[in-house]
């Protein structure tokens, strides 16, 4: 900062390199104008720029993504956003760590690594632990399973109820609807543990639950589907 200014020309909270430590944050700050993203290494002992990003999407509601030399590769789910304190707000959407650090005793910290996992580890003494490891398994690939399907325990895919597999070619599969959709009998089917769709194109009313939220979609021929964006007290 310059001389006993209140204000910092310049710090480094801003412009992080692989690791998001407690008082940091990620994503877009709208009074610097700044978007701040984990970036890798390029290998474990070369600490230039690597190929893998993670960003904060800035949507209506945030998600975490990691990018793979540009491209989309994966996206978090809900265990991660246990980890993190989010503010979605007109000034920012950022996320930070909601764990305590007592640095007497223990330090976490989140990493991008070269690899393009993320870690939060933990440091106690000189032991190690590791908190959370990002992705675990197929399932976490970004889109996997393209439209109307999900990804299951088994990491399959399979069509949700009311579509069916069709394909030209046996490596071209997708799934499509069995019976052409009426706006005027709409009927929901209930799906669990499932991750949020991208919310680019949502509609997003953080005041309703999911009865008021039903009622809107059958009002809505464009509405197809709804959710709970926040599970705590009941949802919403």
């Amino acid at each position: 900062r310059y001389n006993n200014s209140k204000f910092f020309i310049w710090q480094s909270f801003d412009y992080p390199t692989d690791t998001l430590l407690p008082g940091m944050k990620l994503g877009w700050d709208g009074t610097k104008n700044l978007n701040k993203n984990l970036t890798s290494w390029t290998s474990l002992s070369d600490p230039s720029s690597g190929s893998y990003v993670f960003a904060i999407e800035h949507w209506n509601v945030s998600h975490g993504l990691i990018y793979s030399n540009g491209q989309v590769e994966f996206r978090t789910g809900p265990s991660y956003r246990q980890l993190v304190t989010i503010i979605e707000t007109k000034e920012e959407t950022s996320h930070s760590l909601n764990v305590t650090t007592n640095v007497m005793s223990s330090i976490s910290l989140l990493q991008l690594t070269y690899v393009g996992s993320l870690q939060l580890m933990e440091f106690i003494g000189g032991d190690i632990n590791t908190l959370y490891y990002f992705p675990n398994d197929t399932c976490d690939f970004y889109n996997t399973c393209g439209d109307n399907s999900y990804c299951n325990t088994s990491n399959t895919c399979a069509c949700i109820v009311g579509f069916h597999a069709w394909s030209l070619t046996k490596s071209n599969m997708r799934c499509v609807r069995k019976s052409n959709l009426s706006c005027h009998e709409k009927e929901f089917k209930k799906i669990s543990n499932m991750k949020l769709p991208d919310t680019e194109y949502t509609i997003v009313e953080t005041k309703v639950g999911l009865e008021e939220c039903k009622k809107r979609c059958l009002m809505n021929c464009n509405c197809t589907a709804f959710a709970n964006m926040d599970m705590t007290n009941g949802g919403s």
